[in-house]
């Protein structure tokens, strides 16, 4: 057999850069075409997935490609892997999951707040380190960082920094934000927005918001992280929201069918 028909010789005439860059394609294609099956109901809440054995068989990848594919899912809430068990897709989150600020302004307009929105800054920057983990860029690439601050009742009440990759971005960036939520502008870019992974825990203050909010540094606030996805399960907005704990709450109605929760202003 001569040397070029060595199959060992393949990896050496591969650069490095390029190997990686389609290691991470056929991972996130496979993670991309599961979510898109468990979205349809192929496999439905609950259900066990065939064996990783199996799977990576069908897709033609090592087991270690596989189980990258799987941790993306896993990431994003829609398997649960059990040790000696299998992986299973996960039960519905009995949460509000997507656009949770527009649903905010919605809930208080409803109360009967005069809601308006500032925007305090766009540009493309550099996405820093932790958004392009969360929007799966690569280093030094760019995104539309939209700041905005939301107001009732008089005064400021929400800051809020979204990230948009491109070139979803390039679509976006000149749509009139006071008037248009950063969701309608995706819709109308031909965005379709799949779903949303959000976590609001409470926090205090800090010195950048504490300015726009026009309130003292270290007061309670309520701080929601959202990273929004697409149909194809790719990150579109990375979304962080200082919302103040004096002026704002969330209310849960819960039922033996399920959970509604909405914000509300603080009586």
């Amino acid at each position: 057999m001569t040397p070029e028909a060595t199959p060992e010789a393949t990896p050496e005439l591969t650069p490095r850069a390029t190997h990686d860059a389609g290691h991470e394609a056929r991972y996130r294609a496979i993670a991309a075409d599961l979510a898109a099956k468990i979205r349809s109901g192929h496999y439905a809440p609950g259900a066990a997935l065939p064996p990783q054995r199996e799977l990576s068989a069908s897709y033609g990848v090592t087991l270690m490609t596989l189980r990258q594919a799987l941790r993306e899912l896993s990431d994003e809430r829609l398997i649960v892997q059990r040790p000696g068990k299998g992986t299973f897709v996960a039960p519905p989150h009995l949460a509000y999951q997507l656009d949770s600020l527009r649903s905010l302004v919605d809930d208080l307009r409803k109360q009967g707040h005069d809601v308006r929105t500032a925007v305090a800054g766009r540009a493309v920057r550099r996405a820093p380190a932790r958004i392009a983990a969360e929007l799966r860029l690569r280093p030094g690439d760019t995104a539309l960082r939209l700041e905005r601050v939301r107001e009732f009742a008089g005064r400021p009440a929400v800051h809020q920094v979204s990230w948009v990759r491109r070139p979803v971005a390039d679509r976006i960036r000149d749509r009139d934000f006071t008037a248009v939520s950063l969701y309608t502008a995706l819709a109308d870019a031909g965005v379709t927005v799949a779903r949303a992974s959000e976590v609001v825990r409470p926090g205090l203050l800090d010195p950048a918001a504490a300015r726009h909010l026009q309130e003292p540094q270290g007061s309670p606030v309520l701080v929601s992280t959202r990273i929004t996805y697409t149909l194809d399960a790719t990150p579109v907005v990375s979304d962080h929201a200082t919302i103040l704990g004096s002026m704002m709450e969330i209310r849960a109605e819960r039922a033996a069918t399920g959970l509604s929760l909405t914000w509300g202003a603080v009586s």
